[in-house]
């Protein structure tokens, strides 16, 4: 059975996760989401979305299903995993204080799920205090460093400020989202080509790849740790000389396992405003 991909969406108090989530449950992406969430009473659900609501979970009228963490995250996974109906992929709001590495751990060791990145959340409006604090930094920067992919919120743009600050803390491929839809980066959407161009939001950059070449297996690791940091997903499978590998690139994350392929086939994606497909594709070509 194919493994459940979890996105981890992490962030100081205040950030906006549940605003972020509450667009995900919302958008007409087609994906039956499972998200696992701190707290009911924080998740403003549109009423028209709820179909049933019944103790620890809330099932939405789009396939959807929202569960509470509770105390134990593993029996909660279990929990998802083991639903009659499996969803499409699983989120997991962590607390503002939490520590994002641990779950994404958590994740990592059960072997019915597939790591999907870790995505924090930082409030513009208040990083430069939050980043400053002596107190409150460590905190707020471990959730930085530890992510695949950083969302300023409550802003239109990155100001050289706020990048300057977000570089400092340790940022990988920082980026708003403004109104563009939050499924096509964070869910694992992009098909693999199959003779017709992938269509995506101009907010996104997109890059497809075919060829029989066969690369050298130890090129292929050099060339994955040498990839752009804007390029956030990619996929597919690749020839070496050491055989067929199955490849998913989350952001930090490579993950490759062997496979039965006849060529080379990838598609990436990543935020416009921090790379283009031309940059990619030198990259690939390198």
């Amino acid at each position: 059975m194919t493994r459940l991909p979890v996105t981890i969406i992490s962030g100081y108090l205040g950030a906006g996760k549940t605003t972020l989530i509450n667009r995900l449950l919302a958008e007409d992406h087609g994906l039956k989401l499972a998200v696992i969430v701190n707290d009911f009473g924080a998740v403003n659900i549109d009423d028209a979305l709820i179909q049933d609501a019944d103790g620890g979970k809330i099932a939405l009228t789009n396939g959807c299903v929202c569960c509470t963490m509770g105390d134990d995250l593993a029996l909660a996974l279990r929990d998802v995993l083991n639903r009659p109906e499996r969803p499409d992929h699983l989120v997991i709001e962590a607390s503002g204080i939490s520590d994002p590495v641990a779950i994404a751990n958590s994740v990592l060791n059960e072997s019915g799920l597939s790591y999907g990145g870790i995505v924090s959340l930082v409030d513009a409006e208040n990083a430069e205090s939050l980043l400053n604090d002596p107190l409150l930094a460590p905190q707020a920067e471990q959730q930085i460093r530890a992510a695949d992919l950083v969302i300023a919120t409550k802003c239109n743009d990155l100001t050289a400020e706020l990048s300057a600050l977000l570089d400092k803390a340790g940022a990988r491929t920082p980026t708003v989202l403004n109104g563009s839809p939050v499924a096509e980066l964070l869910f694992d959407v992009v098909p693999l080509p199959k003779g017709r161009a992938v269509a995506a939001h101009p907010a996104y950059t997109t890059w497809q790849h075919r060829s029989s070449t066969v690369l050298d297996r130890r090129a292929l690791g050099d060339k994955l740790a040498a990839r752009p940091t804007g390029l956030y997903r990619m996929k597919g499978f690749v020839l070496t000389t050491g055989g067929a590998y199955e490849l998913h690139v989350v952001g930090r994350h490579v993950e490759a396992k062997r496979c039965a392929a006849e060529e080379t086939v990838l598609v990436g994606l990543g935020p416009a405003d921090r790379i283009s497909r031309d940059e990619i594709e030198a990259w690939w070509a390198a």
